[in-house]
Protein backbone atom coordinates (compact mmCIF):
# COMPACT_ATOMS: atom_id res chain seq x y z
CA UNK A 1 0.00 0.00 0.00
CA UNK A 2 0.98 3.60 -0.81
CA UNK A 3 0.56 6.69 1.25
CA UNK A 4 -2.66 7.33 3.54
CA UNK A 5 -4.94 9.37 1.82
CA UNK A 6 -5.57 12.38 4.47
CA UNK A 7 -8.87 13.68 1.91
CA UNK A 8 -11.11 13.75 -0.16
CA UNK A 9 -13.17 15.77 -2.03
CA UNK A 10 -17.08 15.42 -1.43
CA UNK A 11 -19.88 17.78 -3.13
CA UNK A 12 -17.89 20.13 -4.22
CA UNK A 13 -15.36 20.94 -1.36
CA UNK A 14 -11.81 19.20 -0.43
CA UNK A 15 -12.77 17.60 3.39
CA UNK A 16 -10.42 15.93 6.07
CA UNK A 17 -10.89 11.93 5.55
CA UNK A 18 -13.11 11.58 8.59
CA UNK A 19 -15.66 14.25 7.86
CA UNK A 20 -16.58 12.53 4.50
CA UNK A 21 -19.51 11.02 6.29
CA UNK A 22 -23.51 9.97 5.04
CA UNK A 23 -25.56 8.75 7.35
CA UNK A 24 -26.56 4.86 7.61
CA UNK A 25 -29.87 5.74 6.26
CA UNK A 26 -29.03 7.20 2.72
CA UNK A 27 -30.06 4.96 -0.20
CA UNK A 28 -26.23 3.91 -0.63
CA UNK A 29 -25.81 2.91 2.39
CA UNK A 30 -28.89 0.90 2.63
CA UNK A 31 -29.15 -0.64 -1.01
CA UNK A 32 -25.64 0.26 -2.67
CA UNK A 33 -27.18 3.01 -4.47
CA UNK A 34 -24.15 4.73 -6.14
CA UNK A 35 -22.46 4.37 -9.37
CA UNK A 36 -18.64 4.96 -9.62
CA UNK A 37 -15.57 5.25 -12.05
CA UNK A 38 -12.16 3.41 -11.30
CA UNK A 39 -9.27 5.05 -12.73
CA UNK A 40 -5.39 5.46 -12.54
CA UNK A 41 -2.55 8.05 -12.91
CA UNK A 42 1.08 6.86 -13.10
CA UNK A 43 4.04 9.24 -12.84
CA UNK A 44 5.34 10.01 -16.28
CA UNK A 45 9.15 8.49 -17.44
CA UNK A 46 11.03 12.23 -16.56
CA UNK A 47 9.37 11.78 -12.79
CA UNK A 48 7.93 15.11 -13.33
CA UNK A 49 4.45 15.08 -13.11
CA UNK A 50 1.72 12.21 -12.81
CA UNK A 51 -0.54 12.16 -15.58
CA UNK A 52 -4.53 10.63 -14.86
CA UNK A 53 -5.29 8.34 -17.32
CA UNK A 54 -8.32 8.33 -20.18
CA UNK A 55 -10.83 10.89 -17.78
CA UNK A 56 -12.99 11.45 -20.57
CA UNK A 57 -13.92 8.49 -21.24
CA UNK A 58 -14.28 7.32 -18.05
CA UNK A 59 -16.48 10.23 -17.15
CA UNK A 60 -18.69 10.01 -20.15
CA UNK A 61 -19.22 5.87 -18.79
CA UNK A 62 -20.12 7.30 -15.42
CA UNK A 63 -22.59 9.65 -17.27
CA UNK A 64 -23.92 6.74 -18.77
CA UNK A 65 -24.31 4.51 -15.65
CA UNK A 66 -25.50 7.34 -13.91
CA UNK A 67 -28.29 7.79 -17.44
CA UNK A 68 -29.49 4.30 -17.09
CA UNK A 69 -30.25 4.72 -13.16
CA UNK A 70 -31.76 7.86 -13.98
CA UNK A 71 -29.17 9.87 -10.87
CA UNK A 72 -28.27 13.90 -12.03
CA UNK A 73 -25.65 16.05 -9.90
CA UNK A 74 -25.24 20.16 -10.44
CA UNK A 75 -21.23 19.25 -11.60
CA UNK A 76 -19.82 19.15 -14.96
CA UNK A 77 -17.49 16.73 -16.53
CA UNK A 78 -14.91 19.38 -16.44
CA UNK A 79 -16.28 20.63 -12.32
CA UNK A 80 -15.01 16.38 -11.76
CA UNK A 81 -11.96 16.43 -13.95
CA UNK A 82 -10.94 19.62 -11.49
CA UNK A 83 -11.82 17.40 -8.43
CA UNK A 84 -9.91 14.61 -9.35
CA UNK A 85 -6.77 16.89 -9.62
CA UNK A 86 -7.39 19.01 -6.80
CA UNK A 87 -7.48 16.06 -4.79
CA UNK A 88 -4.74 14.22 -6.35
CA UNK A 89 -2.44 17.16 -5.53
CA UNK A 90 -3.86 17.99 -1.49
CA UNK A 91 -2.68 14.36 -1.13
CA UNK A 92 0.30 14.98 -2.74
CA UNK A 93 0.61 12.23 -4.30
CA UNK A 94 3.41 11.29 -6.40
CA UNK A 95 3.41 7.53 -7.06
CA UNK A 96 0.94 5.47 -8.73
CA UNK A 97 -2.57 6.67 -7.91
CA UNK A 98 -5.93 4.56 -7.94
CA UNK A 99 -9.35 7.13 -7.93
CA UNK A 100 -12.39 6.44 -7.84
CA UNK A 101 -15.45 9.46 -8.95
CA UNK A 102 -18.59 8.18 -7.31
CA UNK A 103 -22.41 9.28 -7.36
CA UNK A 104 -24.71 8.50 -5.17
CA UNK A 105 -28.76 8.53 -3.66
CA UNK A 106 -28.54 9.81 -0.35
CA UNK A 107 -32.01 10.11 2.17
CA UNK A 108 -35.17 10.06 0.23
CA UNK A 109 -37.44 7.00 -1.18
CA UNK A 110 -36.20 3.54 -2.38
CA UNK A 111 -37.75 4.31 -5.73
CA UNK A 112 -37.04 7.92 -6.54
CA UNK A 113 -34.67 9.61 -8.75
CA UNK A 114 -35.65 13.37 -8.89
CA UNK A 115 -33.20 15.16 -6.79
CA UNK A 116 -36.37 16.81 -5.28
CA UNK A 117 -37.33 13.42 -3.93
CA UNK A 118 -33.96 12.29 -3.05
CA UNK A 119 -30.64 13.74 -1.86
CA UNK A 120 -28.30 12.79 -4.75
CA UNK A 121 -24.53 14.02 -4.38
CA UNK A 122 -20.88 12.79 -5.32
CA UNK A 123 -17.50 12.29 -3.75
CA UNK A 124 -13.98 11.19 -5.68
CA UNK A 125 -11.51 9.22 -3.28
CA UNK A 126 -7.72 9.00 -4.02
CA UNK A 127 -5.15 6.57 -2.76
CA UNK A 128 -1.85 5.76 -3.83
CA UNK A 129 -1.79 2.03 -5.14
CA UNK A 130 1.87 0.47 -6.66
CA UNK A 131 1.42 -1.95 -9.26
CA UNK A 132 0.82 -5.69 -7.67
CA UNK A 133 3.04 -8.20 -7.87
CA UNK A 134 0.49 -10.30 -9.86
CA UNK A 135 0.96 -7.97 -12.61
CA UNK A 136 4.61 -9.34 -13.23
CA UNK A 137 4.14 -12.91 -11.37
CA UNK A 138 0.60 -14.15 -13.17
CA UNK A 139 -2.14 -15.83 -11.25
CA UNK A 140 -3.85 -19.30 -10.77
CA UNK A 141 -7.54 -18.96 -12.10
CA UNK A 142 -10.68 -21.11 -12.24
CA UNK A 143 -13.87 -20.62 -13.64
CA UNK A 144 -16.15 -19.24 -11.06
CA UNK A 145 -19.73 -21.43 -10.44
CA UNK A 146 -21.42 -18.03 -10.10
CA UNK A 147 -22.63 -16.71 -13.28
CA UNK A 148 -22.59 -12.90 -14.28
CA UNK A 149 -25.45 -10.94 -13.66
CA UNK A 150 -27.87 -10.32 -17.23
CA UNK A 151 -28.77 -7.44 -18.77
CA UNK A 152 -32.26 -8.29 -18.43
CA UNK A 153 -31.26 -8.50 -14.62
CA UNK A 154 -28.39 -6.31 -13.46
CA UNK A 155 -26.25 -5.06 -16.20
CA UNK A 156 -22.86 -5.46 -16.08
CA UNK A 157 -23.17 -2.18 -18.35
CA UNK A 158 -24.01 -0.06 -15.68
CA UNK A 159 -20.99 0.61 -13.31
CA UNK A 160 -23.01 0.48 -10.03
CA UNK A 161 -22.25 -1.01 -6.60
CA UNK A 162 -24.78 -3.08 -6.25
CA UNK A 163 -23.41 -5.11 -9.34
CA UNK A 164 -20.40 -5.64 -7.17
CA UNK A 165 -21.89 -8.40 -5.13
CA UNK A 166 -21.98 -10.55 -8.07
CA UNK A 167 -18.31 -10.41 -8.35
CA UNK A 168 -17.84 -10.36 -4.79
CA UNK A 169 -19.30 -14.04 -4.37
CA UNK A 170 -17.15 -15.09 -7.31
CA UNK A 171 -13.95 -13.88 -5.97
CA UNK A 172 -14.63 -15.09 -2.31
CA UNK A 173 -15.53 -18.79 -3.66
CA UNK A 174 -12.47 -18.80 -5.48
CA UNK A 175 -10.25 -18.03 -2.63
CA UNK A 176 -11.74 -19.98 -0.55
CA UNK A 177 -10.85 -22.63 -3.25
CA UNK A 178 -7.26 -21.35 -3.07
CA UNK A 179 -7.48 -19.61 -6.39
CA UNK A 180 -6.86 -15.61 -7.50
CA UNK A 181 -9.29 -13.90 -9.07
CA UNK A 182 -11.84 -16.35 -11.09
CA UNK A 183 -13.45 -16.28 -14.53
CA UNK A 184 -17.11 -15.35 -14.84
CA UNK A 185 -19.29 -17.01 -17.35
CA UNK A 186 -22.99 -15.34 -18.04
CA UNK A 187 -26.45 -16.70 -18.63
CA UNK A 188 -25.35 -18.57 -21.80
CA UNK A 189 -22.26 -20.45 -20.61
CA UNK A 190 -20.11 -17.93 -22.76
CA UNK A 191 -16.96 -16.47 -20.84
CA UNK A 192 -17.99 -13.09 -19.85
CA UNK A 193 -15.02 -11.34 -18.00
CA UNK A 194 -13.53 -11.44 -14.28
CA UNK A 195 -15.06 -9.84 -11.02
CA UNK A 196 -14.11 -6.06 -11.97
CA UNK A 197 -11.66 -7.26 -14.60
CA UNK A 198 -12.31 -7.24 -18.55
CA UNK A 199 -10.62 -10.98 -20.03
CA UNK A 200 -8.74 -11.66 -23.00
CA UNK A 201 -6.70 -15.19 -24.50
CA UNK A 202 -4.73 -15.49 -26.92
CA UNK A 203 -4.39 -18.16 -29.86
CA UNK A 204 -2.01 -18.86 -32.81
CA UNK A 205 -0.92 -15.31 -32.24
CA UNK A 206 -4.57 -13.45 -32.57
CA UNK A 207 -6.09 -11.61 -29.00
CA UNK A 208 -9.97 -12.62 -28.06
CA UNK A 209 -11.78 -11.18 -26.28
CA UNK A 210 -15.85 -11.19 -25.54
CA UNK A 211 -17.91 -8.97 -27.10
CA UNK A 212 -20.06 -6.19 -25.15
CA UNK A 213 -22.84 -7.96 -25.53
CA UNK A 214 -21.88 -10.98 -22.82
CA UNK A 215 -22.38 -9.08 -20.35
CA UNK A 216 -19.63 -7.30 -19.83
CA UNK A 217 -18.63 -3.08 -18.48
CA UNK A 218 -17.76 -1.98 -21.57
CA UNK A 219 -14.04 -1.51 -20.43
CA UNK A 220 -11.89 1.46 -21.11
CA UNK A 221 -8.94 -0.96 -21.01
CA UNK A 222 -10.18 -3.20 -22.78
CA UNK A 223 -11.45 -1.03 -25.47
CA UNK A 224 -7.42 0.36 -24.79
CA UNK A 225 -5.27 -2.73 -25.53
CA UNK A 226 -7.87 -3.78 -28.42
CA UNK A 227 -6.39 -0.45 -30.04
CA UNK A 228 -2.78 -0.85 -28.83
CA UNK A 229 -2.68 -4.46 -30.20
CA UNK A 230 -4.29 -3.46 -33.84
CA UNK A 231 -2.26 -0.48 -34.08
CA UNK A 232 1.12 -0.80 -32.31
CA UNK A 233 1.48 -4.58 -32.30
CA UNK A 234 0.09 -4.68 -35.65
CA UNK A 235 -1.89 -8.20 -34.23
CA UNK A 236 -5.28 -9.37 -35.13
CA UNK A 237 -8.14 -8.94 -32.08
CA UNK A 238 -11.36 -10.60 -32.08
CA UNK A 239 -14.28 -9.80 -30.07
CA UNK A 240 -16.48 -12.76 -30.17
CA UNK A 241 -18.01 -15.44 -27.74
CA UNK A 242 -15.57 -17.96 -26.32
CA UNK A 243 -16.47 -21.47 -24.77
CA UNK A 244 -15.33 -22.70 -21.08
CA UNK A 245 -13.31 -25.45 -23.30
CA UNK A 246 -11.39 -22.99 -25.19
CA UNK A 247 -10.12 -21.48 -21.61
CA UNK A 248 -8.08 -25.11 -21.70
CA UNK A 249 -6.46 -25.22 -24.80
CA UNK A 250 -5.51 -21.29 -24.95
CA UNK A 251 -1.60 -20.32 -25.71
CA UNK A 252 -1.97 -17.30 -23.61
CA UNK A 253 -4.52 -15.28 -20.93
CA UNK A 254 -4.98 -12.24 -19.09
CA UNK A 255 -7.45 -9.96 -17.12
CA UNK A 256 -7.32 -5.91 -17.65
CA UNK A 257 -8.36 -3.05 -15.86
CA UNK A 258 -7.67 0.00 -14.31
CA UNK A 259 -7.21 -2.09 -10.94
CA UNK A 260 -6.33 -5.02 -12.81
CA UNK A 261 -4.00 -2.91 -15.52
CA UNK A 262 -2.67 -6.27 -17.20
CA UNK A 263 -2.92 -9.37 -14.62
CA UNK A 264 -1.39 -12.37 -16.46
CA UNK A 265 -3.41 -15.93 -16.20
CA UNK A 266 -0.91 -18.95 -15.64
CA UNK A 267 -3.51 -21.72 -15.05
CA UNK A 268 -7.05 -22.03 -15.91
CA UNK A 269 -9.03 -24.59 -13.10
CA UNK A 270 -5.61 -26.30 -12.68
CA UNK A 271 -4.74 -26.60 -16.46
CA UNK A 272 -2.07 -24.45 -17.49
CA UNK A 273 -2.43 -22.02 -19.65
CA UNK A 274 0.39 -22.18 -22.57
CA UNK A 275 3.26 -23.32 -20.87
CA UNK A 276 2.53 -22.50 -17.55
CA UNK A 277 3.96 -18.87 -17.59
CA UNK A 278 3.66 -15.30 -18.62
CA UNK A 279 3.28 -15.26 -22.34
CA UNK A 280 5.79 -13.63 -24.76
CA UNK A 281 2.96 -11.70 -26.35
CA UNK A 282 1.44 -10.77 -22.86
CA UNK A 283 4.33 -9.52 -21.56
CA UNK A 284 5.17 -7.06 -25.07
CA UNK A 285 1.95 -5.80 -24.02
CA UNK A 286 2.26 -5.02 -20.82
CA UNK A 287 5.33 -3.00 -21.59
CA UNK A 288 3.74 -1.31 -24.98
CA UNK A 289 0.90 -0.36 -22.19
CA UNK A 290 3.09 0.93 -19.41
CA UNK A 291 5.19 2.84 -21.60
CA UNK A 292 2.37 4.41 -22.84
CA UNK A 293 0.38 5.26 -19.13
CA UNK A 294 4.19 6.71 -18.67
CA UNK A 295 3.87 9.32 -21.24
CA UNK A 296 6.76 7.32 -23.49
CA UNK A 297 4.57 6.99 -26.49
CA UNK A 298 3.79 10.80 -27.77
CA UNK A 299 0.88 8.85 -30.19
CA UNK A 300 -1.12 8.69 -26.94
CA UNK A 301 -0.20 11.49 -24.73
CA UNK A 302 -3.82 13.37 -26.03
CA UNK A 303 -4.85 10.16 -22.77
CA UNK A 304 -2.95 11.80 -20.18
CA UNK A 305 -4.01 14.42 -18.06
CA UNK A 306 -1.46 15.99 -15.73
CA UNK A 307 -2.21 16.57 -12.27
CA UNK A 308 0.71 19.09 -11.32
CA UNK A 309 1.21 20.54 -15.08
CA UNK A 310 1.15 23.88 -13.69
CA UNK A 311 3.65 23.72 -11.17
CA UNK A 312 1.97 23.22 -8.19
Amino acid sequence: MGKQSKFVWMNGEIVPWGNATVHVSTETVLRAGNVFEGLRAYPDAAGSDVNMFRVPEHLRRLRQSMKIMRMTIPYTDEDLTNACIELIRANGFRGCVHFRPVVYFGTGENDAWDPAEIETGAFVLAFERPISAKVEKGIDSCVSSWRRSPDVAAPSRVKAAGNYHNSRLAKVEARIHGFGPPIMLNERGKVAEGPAAGFFLVRDGVFITPPVTADILESITRATLIELISERMGLPVLEREIDRSELYICDEAFFCGSGAEITPIRSIDQYPVGNGEVGELTRQLQKLYFDVVASRVPQYRHWLIPVYGSGQ
